[in-house]
């Protein structure tokens, strides 16, 4: 039977839940599959206790379901960032945190010997000197402790030279707080005012998709796979079928959508010889391999590709090489003439082609015209004829159309 703490130990376990109820969300205990009532329960209540001024209940006849509302026009920093800042700890953990700070706060370089015997005398607080090193080794890869050798001698320090380099750079609170509110990794902004006790002021944002910084911590990863060239092995979560399969390619770049703020990893798969995007909330881990020598090769043929690309697939349903869609839409000139400019703005490197009074064309070759669609359906009313070279996407577009007359009982 598990109990409730309030602090966690892994993270990628927080995220799954916090993606359930807020991104997924709207879910009552009964909904709730696989996991237990009871752990439903625990971890509710945790993520009540972090975000209790953004949880909303509805109250339903089969349970209540819990969701987050966030208006980011109205907030000075990410709520969500409360999420990492919560980890579990023991008892010697949070001694050893204070104590060992409190030691070098005057500046001293001291042994892990000389630091045992302190915590004794000073604070009566016994210690393995082996436990000591460790958590003074784990420090100095954290930045909080600086360590250096003098003969055959290992001596700690408390690392203050970036705190004083921020005091010495005022000027800088602003850029970390606007950072934090517009970055991808956000949060590193954010930790550094709340060190030096600085609140944003000034920045606000109108659109702003906070979920996202529950993916930091993969895309951090990524990004140093990328810079160091190396191909990568991904744990991958299907977000219909639940199924965790293992995907090994080579990363190469991270797309954003403007529109959603969703992040895709674009990478190359040498087993099927193509390029595919992966939704970075559904990779759950990611694994370092060899370096790739081919990767400026694969660079350049992406970037090559990227033209051909209306969001982010790079093969059809039906696996042609490039789909070709044209579309013939009536314009009523010159008061829709904004029509035409929309065209030409929006069309992502298309052809737009008076082809006679108030009619005009449009073509376009890329990889997936599926993804085109939304856009497509913006244009109804106008819209004379649509061909696709993908069959499939030009039955969807009309029999959309039909289903929207059955609905509306609109006669054809």
């Amino acid at each position: 039977m598990s109990d409730f703490h309030e602090l966690i130990k892994s993270f990628p376990k927080t995220r799954e839940y916090v993606r359930d109820f807020f991104v997924y969300g709207f879910k009552t205990r009964t909904e709730f599959k696989h996991k237990s009532p009871r752990t439903y329960d625990n971890e509710r209540r945790r993520l009540e206790s972090w975000l209790n001024p953004f949880v909303h209940k509805d109250h339903l006849s089969n349970g209540a379901n819990i969701s987050l509302a966030i208006d980011s026009n109205l907030l000075d920093t990410n709520p969500l960032f409360r999420v990492w800042k919560t980890k579990s700890f023991t008892d010697n953990d949070i001694v050893l945190h204070f104590f060992i700070l409190d030691l070098l706060q005057d500046g001293d370089k001291m042994t892990a010997e000389e630091i045992t015997d302190d915590l004794l005398t000073e604070y009566e607080a016994f210690f393995d000197i082996q436990t000591v090193r460790r958590k003074c080794n784990a420090y100095q890869k954290e930045g909080l402790l600086q360590k250096q050798r003098k003969g055959k001698t290992v001596v700690y320090s408390l690392d203050t030279s970036l705190a004083q380099w921020l005091k010495s750079n005022e000027t800088i609170l602003d850029a970390l707080a606007f950072f934090q509110l517009a970055g991808s990794l956000g949060m590193i902004g954010n930790q550094l005012t709340d060190q030096l006790d600085y609140q944003n002021q000034t920045f606000r944002v109108k659109h702003s998709f906070f979920v996202h910084t529950l993916e930091d911590e993969i895309l951090l990863d990524l990004l140093n796979i990328i810079h160091q060239q190396k191909s990568a092995a991904l744990e991958i979560k299907s977000s219909k079928k639940g199924v965790i399969n293992t995907t090994y390619c080579v990363p190469l770049q991270i797309f954003i959508s403007t529109r959603s703020g969703r992040r895709f990893l674009c990478a190359y798969i040498d087993r099927s010889k193509r390029f595919t995007c992966f939704r970075l909330d559904t990779i759950k881990s990611v694994t370092s391999l060899e370096k790739t020598e081919a990767y400026e090769e694969l660079q350049t043929k992406l970037n090559r590709n990227r033209r051909q690309l209306w969001g982010v697939s790079f093969q059809g349903r039906e696996r042609h090489h490039l789909d070709k869609l044209t579309m013939t839409i009536q314009v009523f000139e010159p008061k829709e003439s904004y029509i035409v400019d929309r065209l030409r703005r929006e069309g992502r490197g298309g052809t737009v082609t008076k082809t006679a009074p108030n009619i005009y064309q449009y073509e376009i070759e890329v990889f997936d015209c599926n993804e085109m669609l939304p856009w497509i359906r913006t244009f109804i009313g106008r819209i004379l004829s649509l061909e696709c070279s993908a069959k499939s996407v030009e039955r969807r577009f009309y029999e959309d159309l039909q289903t929207m007359y059955q609905t509306y009982q609109i006669e054809e």
